[in-house]
This record gives C-alpha cells, structure tokens and sequence, in this order.
C-alpha cells in the first residue's frame, strides 16, 4: 500500500507539472527591418496610423528608450538569438555567418518544452538552428516572388519559389503555422519577422498609390549641413540628396516582377515619374531634394502599411482562438531609421532614430494597458526576457537582464541608467565610421576611436543632436563622467580594442547595400 501510494503521488506530481508547463505562456515575437518610431502612430502619428501595432500598445507597454547595441540588421539579429554583445557572439557586421552552434534563446526554449519556429527574414547566413519549423527568406530576399529555405529540427532544409507580395506571403505564412502546424499540446514560441520596411521600400499591390495626394512633413533636420559636429557626419554616403539610385525612386522598376505584377506597378508610377521628369530640368535642388523626399517616405510609409495588415490578422486570429489571453505578443525592429533626419535614409548611427528601435509588449494579466516605460532597455535584453517569461534559467554568459519585472510595473532598483554601442562597419556600405559610445538618456558621448574624434550632445537641449558640446568648457564634467562611464562598460562587457580595418576601395555612390 505505501509503494502504490508513493506512485500515486509521482504520477500525480507528473501529471501537474505537465499542466503547469503547458500553461506557460505563448510567445509571439513580431519583428521588422528598419522600423523606426516615427513611423509607428504610437509613437508618432504624423506620418501614418499604425491602428494594429498601435493595437499592442494600447493592451501593453510602449517603451520610449529601447536600444540597439549595434544599428545595423544581421547584428541585431545575432545579438537577440544570443543575449551577447556583436564581439563575443561572432556576428559585428553584416557579411558575417552567424554561428549557429552556439548557445541561443531558442535552443533553450526547445529544450524546456516550447514548440519554436521562425518564419521570414532571417538574414544571418546560416541555417536556422533551435527551431522545430523554420520558412526563411534567402539572404536579403526580394519584396516580390521570394525562394524561400523551409526545414526544421526534423526536416532537412528545402528551397520553395513563391509568387505574390512577400510581406503578405509571410503573414500568411505565420497564420498557417498558428492554425496548422503548430502542437496545441505545447506552449509555442513564434518569431513573425518581415522583410519590410527595409531598402528599397516596394510597396504591395493594394498599396501603389496610396499616399498619392498627401504630403508627408518634413523633418526639421532635413537641410542638415553637418557642421558643428565630428567630421564623420559630412562624410557618409547616405544623403537623400545623393545617394538614393533610380531603383530606390522607383524610377525604374523591379526586375522580377510577374507581367500582372509589372503592369500594376507600372500602372501606378509611370503617370507619377512621367510628371516629375518632365519638369525636372527646370527644378531648384531644393525641389528636387523635396521630391526625393516625398517619393522615397511615402514608398517606406507605404511599405509598413503591409505590415500593419498582417499583424492584424495574428491578433485576430489569437483572440478568436482564445490564445490571447495566455500569449505575450512582442513588437519591435532591428533598430530605427531615418525618414529624412539629417537629409538621410538608412540606419547605423548612435544618434537618436537610429539608436532607438520600437518595442511594444502586450501580456494580458500582467502588463498594464496603455502603459509607457523610460527605462532603458534593449536588444540585448530580449533572450533573457523570453526565458524568464517561459520560466526558463537564463545562463549566467547572457549579457542583458530579463526586463519582466518592467512588465509587472516594478523597475528593479539596480536597472540600468547608462548604456554602451558599438558599431564596426567600416569600411562599408554607406560610410558610416566606427564608434562607439555611452548615453544615459540626458546625454550623450560618442568616440569615432579611429580617427580620434568625439561628439558630446545635451539631449534636453538638443534633442536632434545639431550641436556637439564635445569641447565645451560648460560640459568638460560631464564628458569626463561619460568617458569614465565608458571605460566602465567597455570593461563590464569584455569588449577587446577594435584593430584599424585594412583600406579598400569605397563603392560606387548609389550601389550601396543595407
């Protein structure tokens, strides 16, 4: 009798520890290619409404300082697989191949039980590790009629061509694992990741023309003539006035696109590009600057849009299942994005739009809705937060911290007030020298330590970082405060002294990547 009542109580302690683990919540990890807050309506709404996005943040948390240890799109994502900084993951500029071996969020998730899956832009170079389901794009994928490598833990990795808009085809993509594939037996942990709204901005069909008869403002920075500030500013190649090529203005159009699919396009930009062409010739640099500007936001705005529509199918398809309620839905974007800040498009920058990525967290029973976070947290704190959200121990060699306790409305007294970037690719696409720096939100140093140049900005008073104070006397305290605060970091993070690259020939204007 005592030998049946012990298995009794094993099986029972079993069966509740199975119950207790299938309850965990669901993870749906919603991610972009350079998004940036102003053009997300929660944060901005100047330029576009967002209402699904805007959907998280009115049912969670939108956090006002998230950001990126590195700006630029294959670091982020390794820094987010990994919960480690670009220099000890491996991955500290794109052309890297992510190490897939290593230690990642997923891999944990799966070995505590979390059905795992990653569907879309992947961009890391190598195959997918830690995921029972995976449906990449290929490298940078094309906006249109994108080959695709499917595979998983159990499936060997097949290439599948597609036809249709990629945006769409990724939400759907998501939508059928959700309904289809996935195991309800087993908390899942999706990552939703789009190609959108990255270079070079090919809006979907259903919105070619939308925008046609608006005018988007203006950034204040636009006519930006980079004085004031370390020679780096005047020396990139990322200039609306400059740098964007035919492909970018849409004056030529896609090369893959189906006969149906080109004569939509055409249908929609020839009238457009007729116009301006016609008067071009007669037009002020400033008017052409200006018009730059208009068809190259409203190409980005138009971009988003789509994503907007996919992610309103998720959440309704979570709610009309009843997955809401037991799902933490997590938006955001590799880092920001300039929409004209400074006369630039493209990212890499510790300036503000760059710096600044968008995170919004809906957890139903546990984040407050409609809630605003400043603290400052980042990249390299979402590894962490999904394990401790699944209840899984996060290893002691991550180098962020799990922001749950930001979710349940309680900052840890020790968090974070300062924080550390580092951006390597140099040389590289846009031109973009190394730095690396420390802000607390107030201010801000940045050390271009190559060439021995430094920048100093008070974002309360400057907020669009127009003027450096690198050298002011007013400031000569908190320059050395910030400096001490960096070399801090710098030792707090392991970071080893970063060798001068060797020069190479800089590419051709208007053939860049991103």
């Amino acid at each position: 009798m005592k030998f049946l009542s012990t298995t009794f109580l094993v099986a029972a302690l079993t069966l509740i520890s199975a119950v207790a683990q299938d309850s965990r919540p669901n993870i749906v990890f919603i991610f972009t290619d350079d998004h940036c807050q102003q053009a997300l309506s929660a944060y901005d709404a100047t330029r576009m409404a967002t209402p699904n996005m805007d959907r998280i943040a009115e049912g969670g948390m939108l956090f006002n300082r998230c950001y990126v240890t590195n700006g630029i799109c294959g670091p982020s994502r390794a820094v987010i697989q990994t919960g480690k900084h670009s220099h000890l993951n491996g991955f500290v500029r794109n052309g890297n191949t992510f190490n897939g071996d290593q230690q990642t969020f997923p891999k944990l998730l799966n070995a505590a039980g979390y059905q795992t899956a990653v569907i879309g832009k992947w961009h890391l170079k190598s195959t997918p590790q830690g995921y029972d389901y995976f449906d990449v794009l290929i490298g940078q994928g094309p906006y249109y009629n994108p080959p695709m490598l499917y595979g998983g833990i159990e499936a060997e990795a097949t290439k599948r061509d597609h036809v249709g808009y990629t945006t769409d085809i990724i939400g759907e993509k998501a939508l059928d694992w959700l309904k289809n594939d996935r195991d309800p037996e087993k908390p899942f942990m999706l990552m939703f990741q789009h190609k959108a709204p990255h270079r070079n901005w090919q809006p979907g069909p259903k919105y070619l023309t939308w925008l046609d008869d608006q005018e988007i403002p203006e950034p204040a920075t636009l006519f930006d003539d980079y004085s004031n500030r370390a020679s780096p500013a005047a020396n990139q190649t990322m200039e609306i006035k400059t740098h964007l090529n035919d492909r970018d203005l849409k004056l030529v159009a896609p090369n893959n696109l189906t006969p149906e699919q080109l004569e939509a396009w055409n249908a929609a930009y020839e009238p457009k590009n007729e116009a301006y062409l016609a008067k071009r010739d007669s037009m002020t640099e400033k008017e052409i600057i200006q018009w730059k500007y208009q068809r190259y936001v409203k190409d980005y705005l138009r971009s988003v849009k789509s994503v907007d529509d996919t992610i309103g199918d998720v959440l309704d398809y979570l709610e009309a299942e009843g997955l809401d309620e037991n799902t933490v839905v997590i938006y955001s974007s590799d880092q920001g994005w300039y929409l004209g800040e400074h006369g630039w498009f493209d990212k890499r920058w510790m300036y503000e739009e760059s710096l600044k990525t968008p995170l919004l967290v809906k957890w139903p029973g546990v984040v407050e809705p409609g809630s605003v976070s400043n603290d400052i947290v980042s990249n390299l704190d979402f590894a962490e937060t999904f394990l401790e959200i699944a209840g899984v121990d996060v290893p002691e060699d991550m180098q962020g911290e799990s922001f749950g306790p930001i979710l349940r409305g309680k900052t840890p007294r020790d968090w974070r007030t300062t924080f550390y970037y580092h951006y390597y690719e140099f040389p590289g696409a846009h031109s973009v020298a190394r730095h690396y720096g420390v802000t607390d939100g107030d201010h801000k140093l940045i050390q271009y330590y190559h060439l021995d140049e430094g920048e100093l900005f008070d974002l309360k008073k400057d907020p669009n970082e127009m003027n450096s104070v690198y050298d002011s006397p007013e400031y000569a305290s908190k320059r050395k405060e910030l400096e001490s605060e960096l070399e801090r970091l710098r030792e707090y993070y392991q970071v080893p002294e970063d060798p001068k690259p060797e020069p190479r020939e800089p590419r051709k204007k208007g053939k860049s990547k991103s």
